[in-house]
């Protein structure tokens, strides 16, 4: 099953649900249970005790208290009633849980439906013959202690305990287009043949029957993006629960990235003697992509150079709980800093991501949570039947509820699994397989930080993490560019990638450099230090198009209980935007002024206000032609912009007190300008 091109829009996801949501011709509803929620420590047992009310998404682990490194990782209950009304008799009722964290066992009136391992990934219950009219009790007990046997085992990034996505409960007739399939929506499009000429399409709808298996019929239906009807097939007397129905649309217009990120919308409905019984929406993107070893990645046949941030899923005050607002927020910035791609890291995302990325044109990344420690002590894999069970379902599950989403090219194996414990060669192998059996469509990829000689034959392609110039050698250029052209030559043809690169900035901490001499685990991380660290690797990288992407860590600053560093504990300070998204740091203005059209002047050190020297560099990120600074409104002078999109003028002299920096250029849209304020003691 599935062995072609899939590409779907699930439609619980956050960003497309309603507090109820149900066309007039689909009797199948979705009701977000949100509100109503209390939780409390399975440990605290008393029968009077009170439960904290709270909303979904919601974590226990939500708000970082600066000075500290520690948070909870425990067992707590989550309780509301569930609410089942009359026009609900004789349906089928789903409870569908897009994330809870790390593990969730979930009980109907003090019965248990069910478990679910992971807490990245959907899980749907059905829970038909637990529930009854009127009003039921519904928890869910989760935990995020450790366990061995649950992905991830290490990680430099908190495991945020609670029900921190969206829940639903799904209402359907007897017969129906199948939730329960690995929580997937129970319809896959394959893309059996693709081209600017013609795309040959196959719909495969999965069914879960059990009311009458006569008489049935499928009616699949595509629109293109102004709604027009290209194609509808219908399948007459469905009594199996796996319809496949094969489509061509001529000429069709291609998912093409951010030049042109079509969707098509497809439409599959189940009939009951000509009246719909169950609806399943879903949008398609066409593509066909590859990757040379000599010349980099190719989306449709034409050259795309792929280049972005590692994402996170955490916001200050929130952790991983997000809201719809949060993930958009979130791609506004990447579209802002020009990026082409992500790097979901280091587990699957909320589907808000997938949806915002396919509309937007983002190519994707997305992996697996099987993760090392990176630089810190212990292992991501252990060789044990229950943690390789754990990763293969994580896996399926991923492939199976992201499927479709065009905007994924790259499946991920792991990050970082080091060759100190036990021997993840063999298992990685298998996971590559894995992938493969199921979408061969796709790229498998992972992510190393050993030699390049280890873990050459687990992957279709290599990817490294290397912190040149911030761990090491500070040569950055030089050294960035010959482990990736000797990692190239290790390859034998693989195609080789940066996944990881970048340095720590607290946005606080200031000086004036002559070179990068900044301890990582210091606690003094100046912004100017992270900017001469991206400047150095993006000089290497922008030279080598053969590299197949290169991805920046990280998009921005998250929490890390490990960590103690950069003047702010627990806090992992290498994002190009802080924790709350309020300050984009100097080094984000960097990559817009390389990789953003819109014309841009950024004046950088511009929060290190108090300057104790008179003599000063002033230097200005710009893809302008030329560029005029001005200081306290004299003219100092004009200069081009460098190859990186850098202008510097030495040795300019301040004046005591307040000095206002004004820096001017001319685009097709007229002046444009920046201006900052410096104080001399």
């Amino acid at each position: 099953m599935l062995q072609r091109t899939i590409f779907f829009l699930f439609l619980l996801g956050g960003v497309l649900v309603s507090l109820v949501a149900k066309a007039d011709d689909n009797p199948r509803t979705f009701i977000l249970l949100d509100k109503g929620w209390g939780y409390r420590p399975v440990s605290d047992t008393g029968l009077k005790s009170s439960m904290k009310q709270v909303t979904v998404p919601h974590t226990w682990n939500a708000n970082y208290i600066p000075g500290t490194r520690s948070y909870n990782r425990e067992m707590m209950v989550y309780r509301r009633d569930l609410e089942i009304t009359p026009d609900m008799k004789d349906k089928r009722l789903f409870l569908y849980f897009e994330g809870v964290n790390s593990s969730a066992t979930v009980l109907v009136n003090n019965k248990s439906v069910g478990s679910h391992k992971g807490g990245y990934t959907a899980f749907c219950m059905e829970v038909t013959d637990y529930a009854k009219q009127g009003t039921n009790k519904l928890e869910v007990w989760v935990t995020n202690a450790y366990n061995p046997e649950i992905l991830p085992i290490s990680g430099d990034f908190n495991i945020y305990g609670g029900i921190h996505r969206p829940c639903h409960l799904l209402v359907t007739e007897q017969d129906c287009i199948s939730p329960l399939f690995y929580a997937s929506p129970g319809v896959f499009i394959h893309q059996d043949k693709v081209s600017e000429k013609q795309a040959q399409i196959t719909v495969e709808t999965m069914l879960s029957l059990r009311g009458k298996k006569q008489g049935l019929k499928v009616r699949t239906t595509i629109e293109d993006a102004k709604g027009n009807i290209i194609s509808q097939n219908i399948e007459q007397n469905v009594t199996i629960e796996n319809v496949k129905q094969p489509f061509v649309i001529e000429h069709p217009v291609l998912w093409n990235a951010k030049q042109n990120p079509h969707l098509y919308k497809v439409i599959v409905e189940l009939l009951d003697n000509g009246k719909v019984i169950d609806r399943v929406e879903q949008r398609t993107g066409l593509r066909y992509f590859s990757v040379d070893a000599d010349k980099g990645f190719f989306l449709n046949g034409k050259y795309l150079d792929l280049y972005g941030f590692c994402l996170h899923e955490e916001v200050e005050g929130k952790g991983s709980a997000l809201s719809a607002e949060d993930h958009e927020r979130d791609m506004e910035l990447v579209k802002e800093s020009g990026a082409t791609s992500l790097r979901l890291v280091h587990y699957p995302h909320s589907e808000s991501i997938y949806h915002l990325s396919d509309e937007n044109g983002i190519v994707l990344w997305t992996e697996i949570p099987m993760v090392g420690p990176g630089g810190y002590d212990f292992c991501g894999f252990i060789n044990t039947d229950g943690l390789k069970e754990h990763a293969r379902q994580v896996l399926k599950e991923l492939v199976y509820q992201k499927y479709n989403h065009p905007s994924i090219c790259f499946w991920g194996i792991f990050n970082e699994i080091r060759t100190n414990y036990d021997n993840a060669e063999p298992f990685a192998r298998e996971l590559h397989e894995l992938y493969k059996e199921i979408d061969p469509s796709r790229l498998t990829t992972l992510a190393s930080c050993d030699d390049p000689k280890f873990y050459q034959n687990c992957s279709d392609l290599m990817a490294w993490n290397k912190y040149i110039g911030w761990y090491g050698s500070r040569n950055a250029p030089e050294t960035a560019g010959n482990f990736f052209d000797k990692a190239k030559a290790a390859s034998n043809g693989k195609p080789v990638a940066i996944s990881e690169y970048g340095g720590g900035a607290n946005v606080e901490h200031h000086f004036s450099m002559k070179e990068n001499d900044v301890k990582p685990s210091g606690q003094f991380h100046p912004e100017e230090g992270q900017t001469y660290i991206h400047e150095g690797n993006w000089s290497a990288f922008a030279q080598r198009p053969y590299m197949w992407a290169k991805y920046i860590w990280v998009f921005a600053d998250f929490q890390s209980a490990i960590r103690n560093e950069g003047g702010k504990p627990g806090i992992n300070d290498k994002g190009l935007v802080t924790y709350d998204r309020k300050i984009k740091k100097d080094a984000f203005y960097f990559y817009k002024a390389n990789w953003s059209t819109e014309p841009m002047i950024y004046i950088t050190s511009r929060r290190f206000t108090k300057r104790p020297e008179a003599s000063v560099q002033v230097k200005v990120y710009s893809n302008l032609r030329e560029n005029t600074l001005y200081v306290n409104g004299k003219k100092i002078g004009k200069q081009k912009s460098d190859s990186l999109n850098r202008v510097m003028w030495q040795n300019v002299t301040l004046s005591k007190g307040e000095n206002r920096i004004r820096v001017e250029g001319k685009s097709k849209a007229g002046v444009i300008e920046d201006t900052c304020v410096w104080y001399l003691k």
